[in-house]
């Protein structure tokens, strides 16, 4: 009876507080449902990409291969530096959000407003190199062509280096074509963007420089791309249907589709979260400076949002992990 009674007695102090479970505001709560909510979000979407990269995973690309580029050092390869920079910056934000939210604990406003802008500079560096990483994925580096049969292949010299398309292709004379209904103008506005070189002006190129190689998609059980002999090179060119020039939902220069759709749905879902947060606390920021918590006393409001972005930054080292480093 006695033992019952001190059960009862230790839950109803744990539980106390009436609509506050243990003693956590109606805020911090719908916040902790909403992070918890959006948790399982990314974990389906993180799964699905991890299922698929199984798969795929003789063809999947390779980051150290795809993301080499480091601002204001064109033509130098850089594999993982930016991004490794980009995961700094916003694990600091990090450091700099705790600070604001202890500096609200001991109702110091100047601080809660340093720390706090420091964490919005950190947001906005991470999203604007996010949207860089993204143009220069985009744009493409070397370019490569797609067969018929939808296979990627990649140039290569005899020591296994990548060749640009623009090193090796040579613009053969325009031959005029008869324009037909289905070939007008406003069909060729509404297709795809018209690559720089065409298949014969590649097939013409690779000709002409007997150095050059095709690499394969394919993975090696050493994890490096196949690389075929000239005489394979030749033949797998001549069944090219397409120019491949950087990458979007339809082709992908670096390797397998689906790395680019799982990059540009993953990478912007988690941007646009980084974004808002920065909109909320560039909001939280101004209040802090009109003195709006100072006057109640309170700074939960900072401690609320400390949480989300706590969980952004979070969600971006699973990323980071799945996308750059596995």
């Amino acid at each position: 009876m006695e033992a019952t009674v001190t059960t009862a007695n230790n839950e109803e102090k744990t539980w106390g507080g009436g609509n506050e479970p243990l003693g956590a505001s109606y805020g911090k709560m719908m916040m902790w449902f909403f992070i918890v909510s959006d948790a399982l979000t990314f974990s389906g979407f993180l799964a699905a990409y991890g299922f698929s990269r199984f798969k795929f995973i003789e063809t999947w690309p390779l980051a150290d291969e795809v993301f080499t580029h480091f601002p204001f050092m064109h033509g130098v390869s850089a594999p993982m530096y930016y991004v490794a920079l980009m995961t700094f910056i916003l694990i600091f934000s990090s450091v700099t959000m705790v600070l604001a939210v202890d500096a609200g604990h001991q109702l110091k406003k100047t601080k809660v407003a340093i720390y706090m802008f420091l964490t919005i500079i950190g947001g906005f560096i991470f999203v604007g190199s996010q949207a860089w990483e993204w143009k220069n994925f985009i744009k493409g580096e070397y370019g490569a062509v797609e067969t018929v049969g939808g296979s990627l292949l990649q140039f290569v010299d005899k020591d296994g280096k990548r060749v640009a398309l623009e090193e090796f292709a040579v613009k053969l004379p325009e031959q005029p074509e008869a324009l037909t209904r289905a070939k007008g103008k406003w069909f060729m506005e509404s297709a795809e963007t018209v690559p720089t070189y065409s298949v014969a002006e590649i097939q013409a190129g690779f000709k002409a420089h007997p150095d050059l190689l095709i690499r394969t998609e394919t993975l090696t059980e050493k994890k490096k791309k196949t690389i075929l002999s000239r005489a394979d090179s030749e033949t797998r060119l001549s069944t090219a249907k397409y120019v491949v020039e950087g990458a979007n939902l339809t082709r992908n220069e670096y390797g397998s589709k689906l790395f680019a759709d799982f990059f540009f749905f993953i990478t912007g879902f988690h941007g646009f979260h980084v974004f808002s947060g920065v909109i909320i606390n560039i909001i939280i920021f101004f209040n802090v400076l009109l003195g709006t918590y100072e006057k109640r006393r309170s700074y939960e409001m900072v401690e609320k949002v400390g949480l989300y972005w706590h969980f952004v930054d979070l969600v971006w080292v699973f990323v980071f992990t799945v996308f750059y480093l596995v």
